[in-house]
């Protein structure tokens, strides 16, 4: 795809990235698609799959408490559990506001190790990356943020995502709708929302401004981006997906360029 030579003049080193449409082929391609990038927070959507997979398998349910007291499986998944972004303390009420936490996800890989009896990284191998082909794909650290994964692999996900196979097609439709409508909170890098919606484990555009897509994504729009300078978002509207990896931290040279790539590449991909 033309749009993605976009990123030839991005300040970065080393990029990759991938455009899949809703049909799992690719639109298109740039970069060293296999080359290993850290993932940062876009770990959390890979966590959440196999939490959800847990779920569907009779691990948990999603309302089964887990985290601060009064705080469930589900509203760790949707940064709603009132723990701290980087402490595993509690600083709201659950369900009171939503606050992006990367304790939670860890308090989540807690949750299923002991619930399943196997290592959160061992039960994401065997639930999410092995059925999927993610050959290149680990986390050998914390499902908040450890993740390692290449653009091929990415899109492999990015597929799953808009035709499941792994999970009932209702229950990617729970994840990727609003779990706590009308919670206030900070979308990290681009400030308060109000309300800052949120699915389970998935980020939901909808009508924030700013933010981290394009001015062209539909408010169906869903993903998650990472502070390693990588991002997936998934645009029902468009029925396709993009994944980004880089290996330079998001920062200010980020703000205008991801949105503007997304909007060439829905652009593009409209005709």
């Amino acid at each position: 795809m033309e749009s993605l030579q976009l990123i030839e003049s991005w300040p970065v080193q080393n990029a990759a990235a991938a455009v899949v449409r809703g049909d799992g082929t690719l639109a298109g391609t740039y970069g060293p698609v296999e080359r290993q990038f850290r993932l940062a927070s876009v770990t959390k959507p890979l966590a959440a799959y196999a939490v959800l997979v847990g779920y569907e398998e009779g691990v948990f349910e999603l309302d089964d408490p887990a985290g601060p007291a009064g705080s469930t499986v589900r509203h760790l998944l949707a940064h709603a559990s009132g723990l701290a972004f980087d402490e595993h303390k509690v600083v709201a009420a659950p369900g009171n506001r939503r606050i992006y936490s990367n304790a939670g996800f860890e308090v989540l890989g807690e949750t299923l190790t002991k619930a399943a009896g196997m290592p959160f990284a061992e039960y994401l191998r065997q639930a999410v990356l092995e059925p999927l082909g993610m050959t290149g794909t680990s986390l050998p650290g914390s499902p908040a943020a450890d993740g390692v994964s290449t653009a091929a692999d990415l899109a492999r996900f990015a597929t799953e995502l808009q035709a499941p196979q792994l999970l009932h097609p209702s229950t990617v439709a729970t994840a990727t709708s609003v779990a706590y409508p009308g919670l206030k909170g900070v979308l990290p890098g681009y400030g308060h929302q109000n309300p800052n919606d949120w699915g389970l484990g998935f980020e939901l555009r909808d009508s924030k401004s700013p933010h981290w897509t394009g001015a062209l994504s539909s408010p169906a729009t869903f993903g998650h981006f990472g502070q390693s300078g990588t991002f997936l978002w998934v645009d029902p509207a468009a029925a396709a997906a993009l994944v980004v990896l880089t290996d330079r931290d998001f920062g200010e040279w980020a703000l205008p360029q991801w949105p503007r790539l997304t909007d060439a590449v829905l652009t593009e991909l409209r005709g």
